[in-house]
């Protein structure tokens, strides 16, 4: 791929050192495949190069290269090194036919913007925090948490290097984040998230003012100590390093730049629920001087069970655990600063022009009318005849699983018909929508459609609530409808949602991983007008700024450091590296089809058919 490239430095070299050029070869168009079930990937299809604009920016994309996982040492840690680019797969699935000939040469750039997704900024040491999970189960806890905003400024970094998209041309226009923002509903997590992302400092750090009160310096086994060389914790027998210093690093202040772009934001369940599935109530422990760090296996399983189950919304099982051990728990610094929101607090604090950036808009997307009613969803312009719907999807009580309510679900029809002068009744008939304006439709949540449940909410018993298949079946209504683009499941995948009778009423689900678990990325979404009576939709993977090789002996701890080893520790989480194949767990990055993609749809705008 052509392009501009940025002087040598140390992150540029061991970022693009060892890269290999995503793969040729053209193929064949494939036939329109059957439905898939929401929880389905699909297999890849047809990978080709496609025709792409000199690259403006600095910043590379997995299309040029992506992290692998290196040799093992003794106790099987791995570190990273810079590997091949994931190459582009073309799917038809929602299309009426195969892509095309000569659409590369006609085609118009639509859109082109980025999403970000289950950043979980976390306040490692707030009391309210369930580490002791790990008792159970090792993946409950993660290693790298400490290093969250670390990881987060450097992905900032990257969005601002990006220049132009690789098949567009155009520059991304904004950021949407859908949700899992912060990680514990704290006040303090939410000032880190608007700075983030708005541009300034944040001292990632509460409590002691001078002391670090979490679980990496308590002695405790079950947790990795990477200041201890003495202490044989359970990580440093999976072969996690030994770094004198890590905490002093992890807890100093950082400074993002911001975007340079406007952001808007979506909610999820950890924005709004305290661990994203405790209910509100138990606010008082956040703020509190007691943390408990390790409790029985039969306490840890009988937490477990009730938030499987979802059958606990006032979280009386974790209420009576933190009771009957508040004996033993380890006394911490109180901080109000830990303290738990509302959703009227959570929309005031975006609306604070303060943290409106360098792009904006003020409210990222929410507006003064949302105060009333705490009303966590809206529209926005995404570019001409392209708009886009953000949904809250959340429960209000203690749940973290999603819905919606008959009010917004009626909403999301209202608004959906005066974008679309046609639509389809339930019965499949058509309507013409007099005097509607026809766009574009791109809907943002953070819940995926499997993730979306019937169950009622406790803080809203009155009102129905509704299911992913629901949404689906309303969305397919709308031939206008492009893509609903999600969160939550940290992993990748793409689904088509086909309409086998009419296909101007299918759509794609994109469903992008974590950024705080493996593989830790961001997409840059492009759409564009094929002028065949198609478009596409471009899903590119994008990665922190980072290096993928951490410092050979750890002693980088700057923000750089610290975020390219936030990489390798989440490469590196329990049961993970031995699932890998070529560095790649399926699992979580999605087969080739859900990673880097050109998804193809009819063009319900378009003349031609």
């Amino acid at each position: 791929m052509a392009g501009t490239r940025p002087a040598i430095n140390r992150r540029n070299f061991l970022l693009t050192s060892g890269a290999a050029v995503a793969g040729a070869g053209a193929g064949t168009a494939w036939a329109l495949l059957p439905r898939q079930r929401p929880h389905e990937s699909v297999p890849p299809r047809t990978t080709r190069n496609v025709g792409q604009p000199a690259r403006t920016g600095t910043a590379l994309t997995t299309l040029d290269t992506a992290a692998q996982l290196g040799r093992a040492n003794a106790g099987g840690y791995r570190r990273l090194t810079s590997g091949p680019g994931w190459p582009l797969v073309i799917r038809t699935e929602a299309a009426d036919a195969g892509p095309r000939a000569g659409r590369h040469d006609r085609r118009t750039p639509l859109a082109c913007f980025m999403q970000f997704t289950d950043l979980h900024l976390t306040d490692v040491q707030n009391p309210l925090r369930t580490e002791f999970l790990r008792v159970g189960r090792p993946g409950a806890w993660r290693a790298q948490e400490a290093l969250t905003v670390a990881g987060a400024v450097s992905l900032v970094e990257q969005v601002n290097a990006l220049g132009q998209g690789p098949y567009t041309g155009m520059a991304p226009t904004f950021v949407m984040a859908t949700g899992d923002n912060i990680d514990n509903n704290s006040a303090i997590e939410l000032e880190w998230f608007l700075t983030l992302m708005s541009g300034g400092r944040i001292a990632p750090d509460t409590g002691a003012p001078t002391a670090y009160e979490g679980v990496q310096n308590s002695g405790l086994p079950l947790y990795w100590h990477p200041d201890d060389a003495a202490l044989r914790d359970v990580d440093k027998g999976r072969g996690l390093p030994h770094i004198p210093g890590f905490l002093d690093a992890a807890t100093r202040p950082v400074t993002s730049p911001g975007l340079g772009i406007p952001w808007y934001s979506t909610v999820g369940n950890h924005d709004d629920l305290p661990g994203g599935c405790l209910s509100p109530r138990l606010g008082e422990y956040a703020v509190g001087s007691r943390k408990l760090l390790s409790v029985p296996k039969a306490d840890a399983a009988a937490y477990a069970q009730a938030l499987r189950t979802g059958n606990d919304p006032k979280s009386e099982v974790l209420a009576a655990i933190l009771s009957r051990h508040a004996a033993a728990a380890r006394p911490v610094t109180p901080d109000e600063r830990r303290r738990t929101f509302t959703p009227y607090e959570y929309l005031a604090a975006h609306l604070d022009p303060a943290h409106a950036g360098v792009g904006g808009p003020v409210g990222h997307g929410y507006t003064e009318d949302n105060l009333d009613g705490d009303r966590m969803y809206y529209t926005f312009q995404v570019a001409e005849n392209v708009i886009g719907i953000s949904l809250d999807t959340t429960y209000r009580s203690g749940h973290y699983e999603g819905s919606l309510g008959t009010d917004q679900l009626r909403w999301l029809e209202r608004t959906l018909t005066a974008h679309s002068s046609r639509s389809y009744d339930t019965d499949g008939r058509l309507v013409r929508n007099l005097g509607a304006d026809d766009a574009h439709v791109l809907v943002f949540s953070h819940h995926n459609s499997p993730a979306m449940i019937r169950r009622p909410d406790a803080a809203r018993t009155e009102e129905p609530r509704h299911d992913g298949a629901e949404v689906i079946a309303l969305l397919s209504r709308f031939p206008n409808v492009v893509a609903w683009i999600n969160g939550h499941s940290h992993v990748n995948r793409i689904t088509p949602h086909v309409h086998a009778e009419v296909p101007v009423r299918s759509f794609w689900e994109v469903n992008t991983a974590s950024h705080v678990d493996y593989p830790q990325l961001a997409r840059l979404i492009e759409l564009t007008d094929n002028h065949d009576g198609t478009l596409s939709l471009f899903t590119t993977l994008v990665e922190s700024a980072a290096p993928h090789r951490t410092d050979p002996d750890y002693t980088d701890l700057s923000a750089v450091g610290l975020a390219s080893l936030y990489r390798e520790l989440s490469y590196n989480a329990p049961g993970l590296a031995e699932g890998m194949t070529a560095g790649i767990h399926e699992g979580r990055a999605g087969g080739a089809g859900d990673r880097n993609a050109e998804l193809l749809l009819v063009n319900p705008l378009s003349r031609v058919q």
